[in-house]
């Protein structure tokens, strides 16, 4: 079912624009009550749980929808600012109807957006969304209903003590003790969660991206932008450096050198550990088709299997689900541990690996060594508009000739962002040198179709 309006991860866009604005926000959410409540039983309950991030724009998206979502009888309750992640396990903890994220993720301030977990805390599949869209038709008026005073009976209520104390318990009490970690909120979600636990873990934390003010959530901080991260581990001497996105569901880490690891690496040292305890569900690890080639080389080795989805963790999650798989999640640090979240979850995936380490008694630096990556290089391009690929005749005739060319020595993915208007770019080969000429081809053919910006 084709959607108008979800991409990758929910609906963002800037805020302000024909998408993300009040009167939109509002229907969208009363779109999704509608498409809850097609399913349920008659007379149920509806309470949905309402998060947001750091971003100037969040509350006054939030209480558009919370007036509407009253309006139409729903019982509401404002989580307030609170990790994507938290608000996904909330609505698994207390049996609510939906979780509404508003959030950009990791899109500039200027950018917001809303995500939806249905019951038990899952994303929504591709038809969910279409049939959400569907029902837009029928809200045009949506966030007019209740009148200004309706957002006073939604309740207010926090989930971030549970959320806090569900993290701490991952690892033994005060076990972190003597562990200097430099620790990137990126201005957002996780500012008040992420550095609670690993104190209360005992962990000497240097914050970066810890100062939000609405404006500057991902503004050249966290999981995006590692540069600053890996500089203050150095100078810091720290055992290792985390970032997160604006709203706390990726996870990107740093060795004790500086090294930056994503999260094919993360992925990679959590899966190959599993299964040499014997503990990895199905022996399998779900990643995208943007992971490395050599994670399925390090998995093999190691005595697993990889199955691949296309990009979007929510894809990564239905594949577990179907496979009864326990771990995956995508290169961007996207890192499903669904025996804990059942979603993305950026702290859990920093305190696994963490667990590694303790259980393994090997710094980051050597871990890491369990996946050799293939030579890769991607880029991502501003784009104008996002034509079907196959009308780009210079770009898909560059396509054609290096998949001849690479043979079975390397691959090219090219795809547009769900959540951008850029289009992605990405070759492996057998050497660096041969994967730069390609890219520099595919790049040449996209200004030859006149798509980039």
């Amino acid at each position: 079912m084709n959607r108008k309006y979800f991409g990758t991860d929910g609906v963002r866009g800037p805020y302000g624009g024909p998408l993300i604005n009040e009167v939109f926000a509002a229907r969208l959410a009363v779109a999704a009550l509608r498409w809850w409540q097609g399913s349920a039983d008659p007379g149920a309950e509806v309470r949905i749980l309402i998060g947001r991030d750091t971003r100037a724009s969040g509350e006054s998206l939030e209480s558009g929808v919370v007036r509407a979502l009253v309006a139409a009888g729903a019982k509401v309750v404002r989580l307030g600012v609170l990790p994507t992640p938290a608000v996904a396990r909330a609505v698994r903890a207390t049996g609510a109807s939906l979780g509404v994220v508003i959030t950009a993720s990791h899109n500039p301030a200027s950018d917001n957006g809303i995500k939806f977990f249905g019951p038990g805390g899952v994303k929504l599949t591709d038809e969910d969304e279409a049939r959400i869209e569907c029902n837009l038709l029928d809200e045009v008026a949506a966030a007019d209903g209740g009148g200004p005073t309706a957002a006073g009976k939604a309740e207010a209520r926090t989930a971030e003590a549970d959320y806090i104390a569900s993290a701490e318990a991952l690892l033994p009490a005060r076990s972190l003790v003597g562990w200097r970690v430099v620790l990137d909120t990126a201005n957002g979600a996780t500012c008040g969660t992420s550095p609670v636990v690993l104190r209360r873990l005992g962990a000497e934390v240097i914050g970066l991206g810890d100062g939000p003010d609405g404006l500057n959530i991902n503004a050249r901080v966290g999981s995006e932008y590692p540069e600053a991260l890996a500089a203050r581990v150095v100078a810091e001497q720290a055992r290792l450096g985390i970032a997160h996105d604006g709203d706390g569901d990726r996870c990107i880490l740093c060795d004790e050198s500086g090294a930056v690891l994503d999260g094919d690496e993360i992925l990679t040292i959590l899966a190959t550990y599993a299964l040499k305890q014997g503990c990895l569900a199905e022996r399998l690890l779900v990643v995208t088709v943007q992971s490395n080639q050599g994670v399925d080389t390090a998995i093999r080795r190691a005595g697993g299997r990889v199955a691949r989805t296309e990009v979007g963790d929510r894809y990564v999650a239905e594949r577990m689900r179907a496979d009864g798989a326990t771990l995956g999640g995508e290169s961007s640090g996207h890192v499903i541990c669904s025996e804990v979240s059942p979603t993305g979850d950026g702290l859990v995936a920093a305190l696994k690996v963490i667990a590694v380490m303790q259980a393994t008694g090997q710094p980051l630096s050597v871990l890491r060594r369990v996946l050799v990556k293939c030579p890769q290089m991607t880029a991502a391009l501003r784009v104008r508009a996002k034509p079907p690929l196959a009308s780009l005749a210079s770009l898909s005739a560059v396509m054609r000739e290096l998949a001849e060319e690479l043979g079975e020595e390397g691959r090219v993915l090219v795809r547009y962002s769900g959540t951008e208007a850029k289009l992605r770019l990405l070759v492996e080969g057998p050497t660096l040198a041969v994967a730069e000429r390609a890219m520099d081809r595919l790049k040449a053919a996209v200004v030859a179709d006149g798509l980039e910006v």
